[in-house]
């Protein structure tokens, strides 16, 4: 979610996008970054994911310390780590959580309590207001598919020095609230006219939290405990809300603090994620966020009205054109032709992906345990497509 993270590039900055707003690396995408010689696979892993093994070693030979995936295939389970990683690791999952906060939001329209054709200004009152911003011309829905033009608090200068940059080391504990976040993303002028253009933003998805609290009476965390993480078991997921501490099992999370990936490495696993909020607070592990993007794939979470929604897209100029954008939920072509469906995140340290097609058969969850370098396009493609790293 952070600044460097939107410098890297827009694919992790759509998965990083929370993350791009988090750290400078944290809502960006990484960039896909040429890849050392892989190292052979590894002797654990099944012939059908050996290349998936390799691109996870490929991402260690380029620096990242540490990297894990599992992959799902009908009856198949397969899970490959690479460097300072086991794989029940948790990790903080960034912009994965915007689908999380989306999901909630479809729920709540589903039962009649909103639309998402409301404009903003219905559910929160002279909160988007300033410098051309206008929640009256805003809806809930360009919130939650970023065309809504609103600035993203992440870009902010100010803030980016803060929370991203070397003076993280001094912020890391700070306590934000969605309305400082807010507040942030009010003293800059719009990106663009609602609905003529897309943008991705973390405000977006703060403003979406804040929605849910107002419908519900209760903090965004708790619709997302008790209507999904709970009725899905997902026993390594959480919504940490001001907690900085990670829970265990989990590697050491990594950033050099630098929008130029220059300089030493530091230990950037304890941090407080209120700076990303309903935008990419959660943690998770790659089996619960397999276990949440099939199960919603599948009609599980949503009715088939509130699921057709989720998957209208619109276009993105991510991964040259070759990525859409529905609510929270982005559909990926890789080069073989085939279509995959989830969302990427980053945050301090982490960088993750998870996908699956949209029959909800095969999925994929990685994560790498740095943020300035390292490229997770490349586990998709030999997952997906059977495609070797590039040498």
């Amino acid at each position: 979610m952070s600044a460097t993270r939107t410098a890297r590039t827009v694919r992790t900055l759509l998965a990083a996008g929370l993350v791009a707003g988090l750290t400078a690396t944290a809502l960006a995408a990484p960039a896909v970054a040429a890849t050392a010689a892989p190292s052979a696979p590894a002797a654990s892993a099944k012939p059908s994911h050996a290349l998936t093994q390799q691109a996870l070693d490929a991402v260690v030979a380029e620096g990242v310390p540490g990297a894990v995936a599992q992959a799902r295939d009908g009856k198949d389970r397969w899970t490959g780590t690479a460097g300072e990683r086991n794989g029940n690791d948790r990790f903080r999952v960034g912009s994965i959580t915007k689908t999380f906060t989306a999901t909630v939001l479809l729920q709540l329209q589903a039962e009649g309590r909103l639309d998402l054709d409301d404009p903003v200004e219905k559910w929160l009152p002279g909160v988007v207001r300033g410098h051309g911003h206008d929640g009256r011309e805003i809806t809930v829905r360009q919130l939650l598919n970023h065309t809504s033009g609103i600035y993203g608090y992440t870009e902010d200068p100010g803030f980016q020095e803060k929370v991203f940059g070397p003076g993280f080391l001094e912020h890391r504990y700070d306590t934000w609230t969605p309305e400082q976040l807010v507040a942030i993303a009010m003293t800059h002028e719009p990106d663009f006219a609602p609905g003529t253009s897309w943008n991705y933003s973390n405000t977006n998805f703060v403003l979406a939290g804040m929605v849910i609290e107002k419908v519900t009476g209760r903090p965004y965390g708790k619709a997302v405990e008790n209507r999904i993480i709970k009725p899905l078991k997902l026993r390594a997921t959480s919504v940490p809300g001001a907690k900085s501490r990670m829970p265990q099992p989990h590697s050491p999370a990594y950033s050099k603090l630098t929008l130029d990936g220059t300089g030493p490495v530091h230990d950037v696993s304890d941090l407080n994620p209120s700076l990303a909020g309903a935008a990419g607070e959660m943690i998770s592990d790659a089996n619960d966020l397999q276990t949440f993007y099939r199960a919603l794939l599948k009609g599980r979470l949503l009715p088939k009205a509130e699921m057709k929604e989720m998957t209208d897209t619109v276009a993105t100029p991510l991964d040259g054109g070759s990525t859409r954008y529905g609510l929270a939920l982005t559909q990926t072509k890789l080069s073989c032709g085939k279509e995959v469906w989830g969302h990427s995140g980053g945050i301090h340290g982490s960088t993750s992906h998870a996908v699956v097609t949209r029959d909800g058969a095969h999925s994929l969850a990685a994560n790498l345990n740095a943020d300035w370098t390292g490229d997770t396009q490349p586990l998709l493609e030999a997952e997906f497509c059977g495609t070797a790293p590039k040498q």
